[in-house]
C-alpha cells in the first residue's frame, strides 16, 4: 500500500511534491475550521484550492482544475459572506436549506457536469470513463460550496458523497497524497455535520 502510494511521486519534481504537501495541510485545516464555524476556513482553503489549480493543470485534470478555481472565487465570496456576519453572537447562523435553495443546488450540480463536459468538448480532450466520476464529483462539491458559503448544514452532507467519490479516483490517478486528504475531509465532514446538527437541535429547543 506505501508503495502505491510512493511510486506516483518518483519522477515528480521536489517542488511539486512540497506543493502538494502544503495543499495537503491547508486543505485539512480548511475543513477543521469550517466545522468550527471559524472564519479562517476561507484564507487557508484559498491557498489550497489556488495551488490545486495549478498542480491539476499539469497533471491535465481539466475538470478537477475547473473546480478548484470555482472553490477560490467561492472562497472569497464565502470569506465576504461570513466576515459580514460581524461578531460571533450574531453571525451568519448555521440554518437547512428552503426548497428555493434545494433547487439551486440541483441546478448547480447539473449545469456544472455539462459546462465541465462541454470545456472537455471543447478543448479536444479524450474523455474517459475517470472523467465522468470527476464531472459528477464536480457537481457535488460545486453546490456543497456554494451550502458552505450560506451555512447550510447540507454542505456537509454533500461534502461526505463528494469525499467519498474522489478518495478511490485520485488514488487510481496516482495522486496519493490528495486520496489521503480526502480520506481525512470525509472523517472531518461526518464530524462537522454532527457537530453543526447539536448546534441545529440547541436552537430548535431555545425556541
Amino acid at each position: 500500500m506505501i508503495d502505491f502510494f510512493l511510486d506516483s511521486y518518483k519522477n515528480a519534481p521536489l517542488w511539486h511534491i512540497a506543493l502538494e504537501f502544503l495543499v495537503f495541510v491547508c486543505g485539512i485545516l480548511s475543513v477543521w475550521f469550517a466545522k468550527k464555524e471559524n472564519i479562517w476556513v476561507y484564507p487557508t482553503g484559498l491557498i489550497a484550492t489556488v495551488i490545486s489549480v495549478y498542480l491539476l493543470y499539469v497533471a491535465g485534470y481539466i475538470g478537477d482544475m475547473i473546480i478548484n478555481g470555482y472553490f477560490s472565487i467561492m472562497s472569497i465570496y464565502g470569506w465576504y459572506v461570513w466576515a459580514r456576519g460581524g461578531t460571533v453572537e450574531d453571525n451568519l447562523p448555521i440554518t437547512r436549506t428552503n426548497d428555493n435553495e434545494k433547487i439551486i443546488g440541483i441546478l448547480l450540480f447539473f449545469v456544472t457536469i455539462f459546462v465541465v463536459f462541454g470545456i472537455y468538448k471543447y478543448f479536444d480532450y479524450e474523455i474517459k470513463n475517470d472523467n465522468y466520476v470527476d464531472m459528477i464529483s464536480s457537481g457535488i462539491f460545486f453546490a456543497g460550496m456554494w451550502y458552505m458559503a450560506k451555512k447550510k448544514i447540507e454542505n456537509w452532507t454533500l461534502w461526505i458523497i463528494g469525499d467519498i467519490i474522489v478518495v478511490p479516483l485520485y488514488a487510481y490517478r496516482g495522486l496519493g497524497m490528495l486520496s489521503l486528504q480526502y480520506l481525512i475531509f470525509t472523517i472531518l465532514a461526518i464530524s462537522a455535520y454532527l457537530e453543526w446538527r447539536k448546534i441545529l437541535d440547541s436552537k430548535k429547543q431555545i425556541s
